[in-house]
């Protein structure tokens, strides 16, 4: 590495209404570097990446780039200097293109005209370079996340960046996605771009970094070659103590284990065919496949947010026709989404208006709210969901990652649900917050709730189903048992 860094960061502090959200921060980078920022939701990570990109000033410190103090505040003109960030929430607007996206605000032009054509060329060449299957004149409102995702990196990539931040950058992708973006990340190395990278998954930090900088509580507590950390000393650099099992123990559901759903025929054109499998009361149906598999297709249909073409299902025994999520929620389904910022809850609203949101029927009469009975019970499920905040009366959009997700799954747990449909159910919080999730799931199944369980990460599938369904292409590949299942049999399955 070089000796001097292409960034440096000396005891950067910033507070909100008195309440230190970083205290001193040190840090460095170098040119052609893969540097982890590790810590738990809250440590101080996303306000560190907001000042770097220019949308927050410090109260102190200094960032010095490229040998210079970087006294901007623009986002504009670090981008200009050569930051470019990868966001956790995706930053794309839905009615442009790829190719509008990937170059807004930096479009070819022609005396003021904007050239389309040389628009949807570059962006087209870039993609395929980078490998990414994706017609640049496509609309992004019609892309799956994990796709948007991509669009994402292709255009920190466009900007010829010095340095470029990733903020859980594989929150959607599958494992196939996860190595076409460690292929890019190795190109990017190799030409000296310099990369902040972000990310839970312990398995991608030990695999593509280089160092490893881990906050805690706003404070700086460590840096250390990747080579020099193994798992348990990096999670208690992070939590300030040991974490034992990745997973909580489950107990087996002791009570009647009858279907709870049973999906025969399933078929949606171009999303998914000839889909068939069963959930039973206490366990949980783990579905694996890559980007395109049709696994949130396939949640979005039984949950009545997009019509099927053909096929049945059967809820405890009776056929059903879902045409809404209102009619879904009042059969007894639950849905957790994979995009829980934009269809999970409403930012600007309490803890308390969110989770009673779909049962207000429960708590109104005559168009009135009985608010007393409603608060009690947010109140309670809050205390029983352990969601960290100053109170139900808490604007969800200042909660952690973590407790934001526990805040859907309690909207979903106060409707009484019998079936649970829990996609990406821990995308982007720390590991903390994930075995949080894990004993919620447990908590389900052990009152007979059964589970359907999307996620992209093995690890996750493997750790907590009972069953596991992989798809490929839009197709059932395969049903594994608990004791079928390995991540080589799922990655087998997944590229049939």
């Amino acid at each position: 590495m070089n000796e001097s860094p292409i960034l440096q960061v000396q005891n950067l502090s910033k507070s909100f209404l008195g309440v230190k959200a970083l205290d001193n921060i040190q840090f460095d980078l170098q040119k052609g570097e893969v540097h982890a920022l590790m810590g738990e939701n809250g440590a101080g990570k996303s306000t560190f990446m907001k000042i770097l990109m220019g949308l927050l000033a410090p109260d102190s410190g200094e960032i010095i780039f490229e040998r210079k103090i970087l006294k901007s505040n623009s986002v504009h003109e670090n981008l200009l200097k050569g930051i470019s960030m990868i966001h956790q929430e995706i930053l794309v607007v839905p009615e442009l293109t790829v190719a509008q996206n990937i170059f807004l605000g930096r479009e070819a032009n022609y005396r003021n005209w904007l050239n389309d054509k040389i628009i949807n060329q570059n962006a087209q060449e870039l993609l395929d370079l980078i490998g990414v299957k994706i017609n640049a004149q496509t609309k992004i409102k019609n892309l799956s996340i994990a796709q948007m995702q991509m669009v994402e990196i292709a255009k920190a990539v466009s900007t010829n960046a010095k340095i470029i931040i990733m903020d859980e950058p594989t929150s959607a992708l599958s494992d196939l996605e996860v190595g076409m973006l460690f292929k890019i990340i190795n190109d990017l190395k190799t030409k000296g771009v310099a990369i902040i990278y972000i990310s839970h998954k312990m398995d991608e930090i030990f695999k593509i970094t280089d160092r490893i900088t881990v906050f805690r509580d706003g404070k700086y507590i460590d840096t250390k070659y990747t080579n020099e950390l193994d798992k348990n000393a990096l999670i208690a650099l992070m939590v300030g103590r040991e974490i034992g099992n990745l997973f909580p123990e489950k107990v087996n559901y002791k009570g009647e284990k009858k279907a709870i759903i049973s999906i025969k025929n399933f078929s949606k054109k171009g999303k998914f065919e000839n889909i068939n499998f069963e959930v039973h009361a206490g366990e949980v149906l783990g579905i694996a496949g890559l980007m395109g598999a049709g696994r949130t297709e396939i949640a979005r249909a039984i949950y009545g947010l997009d019509k099927y073409d053909s096929g049945e299902i059967t809820l405890k025994g009776n056929k059903i026709n879902i045409n809404s999520p209102k009619e879904a929620i009042e059969k007894g389904i639950g849905y957790v989404s994979e995009d829980r910022k934009a269809l999970g809850f409403i930012p600007a609203m309490s803890i308390n208006q969110n989770i009673s949101l779909s049962s207000l029927a429960n708590y109104s009469k005559a168009w009135f709210v009985n608010s007393t009975n409603e608060q009690e019970a947010t109140t309670q499920l809050s205390n029983d969901l352990k969601i960290k905040s100053t109170g139900i009366n808490q604007k969800v959009m200042n909660l952690s990652g973590g407790n934001q997700q526990k805040v859907v799954i309690g909207k979903v747990l106060l409707t009484s649900p019998c079936l649970v449909i829990l996609d990406e159910p821990t995308c982007g919080i720390d590991i903390g917050a994930k075995f949080e999730i894990y004993k919620l799931i447990n908590q389900l199944t052990d009152r007979g709730i059964a589970v359907i369980m999307i996620s992209s990460e093995l690890l996750e599938i493997l750790g907590m189903s009972d069953r596991v369904l992989v798809l490929s292409k839009g197709k059932q590949t395969a049903l594994l048992t608990k004791k079928e299942v390995t991540q080589e049999k799922i990655m087998q399955y997944a590229v049939e």
